[in-house]
């Protein structure tokens, strides 16, 4: 069995999580900032990918990255093609899974208590510093559920990278890829085991998700003293 796609996928995913990881919180940090209607555009914006059909975000990538899209023809001056090149399945996993991290990043930031940035700037400490020692350690358990889930929602997208990226053995076939091929060419045995392991990996991310911003609280037990 060729196990290209899980090498892949995993590819890809991780990847797509360090961009979006970086690109998720810097976004909700800057949007938190803006005041007036601007920032209802820019959520709206941000969050367009969550709602929209993949193939339809698929679209909008293969019209910008495409030979005679705006982006890809500056590429192309290059010598760069993203189009059904591996990194096209990044770029796709990038948009689909930024909203996830967007929003996380966003939820949490929120949650910071503005009294303790008020107290630190009134000691004379810059914003830099401030996002860094104050605003990232407390809302760190929001960010790394956001990251665990922008890998995951990367790790299982399908129609924007069947779109932009296509169906390539061992440069663009992801392991969703995989079981539509495997499943369109009757081979249900090929697809059930793609189904397994993307299954196992999905369980193991949520579990994650749900263990690691929460690991020094006691689920089930009271706290001694209670």
């Amino acid at each position: 069995m060729d196990w290209s796609p899980l090498w892949i996928s995993m590819k890809t995913a991780a990847a797509a999580t360090v961009i979006t990881f970086f690109l998720g919180i810097f976004a909700a940090h800057r949007v938190m900032k803006i005041r007036g209607r601007l920032v209802w555009f820019l959520d709206g914006l941000f969050n367009l990918p969550l709602v929209l059909p993949p193939t339809v975000a698929g679209f909008f990538l293969l019209v910008l990255f495409g030979k005679h899209g705006p982006i890809g023809e500056f590429l192309s001056l290059f010598g760069i093609q993203i189009v059904f090149k591996w990194s096209a399945t990044v770029v796709a996993a990038v948009v689909i899974a930024f909203p996830l991290m967007y929003r996380s990043a966003k939820a949490a930031f929120e949650q910071v208590d503005p009294n303790l940035i008020f107290a630190a700037r009134t000691l004379g400490m810059s914003e830099i510093r401030i996002f860094w020692k104050i605003n990232m350690p407390l809302a760190l358990p929001g960010v790394i559920s956001g990251g665990i889930l922008a890998f995951a929602r990367a790790l299982g997208e399908f129609g924007a990278t069947l779109m932009i990226a296509g169906n390539i053995p061992k440069v663009t076939q992801t392991i969703p890829v995989a079981i539509y091929m495997a499943v369109q060419g009757s081979r249900m045995d090929r697809a059930a085991v793609w189904v397994i392991i993307i299954v196992i990996i999905s369980f193991t991310v949520v579990f994650l998700m749900n263990y690691l911003p929460n690991r020094k609280r006691k689920y089930g037990t009271k706290e001694e003293g209670e």
